[in-house]
């Protein structure tokens, strides 16, 4: 309730100085998208900057909303999927340069990168396991409350989300195996952390960003968000996919209020 009183507050406020100036550059918008977004203060001053001198934040921003809705849907504590959401073009994994660990569906778009991103990797000598993919809504309640029987829910809730809130319901995420804090030291994960950006995947929960992601550390999870919206992630939010989404999804919140703005 407090968080949606305060994006009113803002909301009010912008419209009020929207009314009596004429309109707010686009500059303006976004640094309330970032305050929005409670990016850490060091990288909201470094996007405020860029977004003032450098005009490709603007356009690489814009490509990333022009682009597929889903790519950028944000999936958190805060912002759940509804029970119905079920992707329309899942597609059931079969082995090819990856091993397969279990048989789940992905979305075809992501299918089709985790394949190109396998054969690149195989060719490198790397064959990726996939151990998890696309999870629905009925099946992370079964996820979840298992491990609240084996974890308690406080430390299950730090490892896995409730139903609606798992970023696998949305048909884009790759579990890779193992499913361990080892996996970023075998020679797959140091592959991936190398060069998964180049096929469109970023990690969700990197280690350190606990407090933002609200989730450990799991280097093993990945979710395909495509070539332009990657990019933006790591040229201008360090690489951390949370902030950018949180940012994205900001932003759609101000231009979907009709404040008026110049581009």
């Amino acid at each position: 309730m407090l968080y949606l009183s305060r994006i009113v507050v803002v909301i009010l406020m912008v419209g009020t100085v929207a009314a009596s100036e004429g309109s707010l550059a686009m500059k303006d918008l976004i640094s309330v998208a970032i305050r929005n977004a409670e990016l850490p203060k060091n990288l909201a001053k470094k996007i405020e900057a860029t977004a003032e001198e450098n005009p490709a934040f603007i356009t690489d921003m814009l490509t990333c909303l022009n682009g597929e809705r889903y790519l950028r849907e944000l999936v958190d504590k805060q912002h759940p999927l509804s029970q119905d959401y079920i992707p329309d073009d899942l597609i059931m994994l079969e082995e090819g340069d990856y091993m397969l660990i279990r048989a789940e569906p992905l979305r075809r778009v992501a299918l089709e990168s985790l394949n190109e991103m396998s054969a690149a990797a195989f060719a490198d000598g790397i064959v990726l396991a996939v151990s998890s993919a696309y999870r629905s809504y009925d099946y992370q309640v079964k996820v979840y409350n298992r491990n609240v029987r084996e974890l308690g829910k406080k430390i299950a809730d730090l490892e896995s989300a409730k139903p609606g809130f798992s970023q696998h319901q949305t048909g884009l995420v790759v579990d890779f195996y193992p499913v361990t804090d080892s996996f970023a030291k075998t020679k797959a994960g140091r592959w991936l952390t190398a060069n998964a950006s180049r096929f469109g995947w970023s990690i969700s929960f990197p280690k350190g960003y606990e407090a933002a992601t609200g989730y450990k550390w799991e280097g093993w999870h990945y979710r395909y968000v495509g070539l332009d919206l990657v990019r933006f992630i790591d040229n201008y939010f360090d690489g951390v996919q949370q902030y950018a989404l949180r940012f994205l999804y900001e932003w759609e919140l101000l231009k979907d209020s009709k404040i008026p703005f110049e581009r």
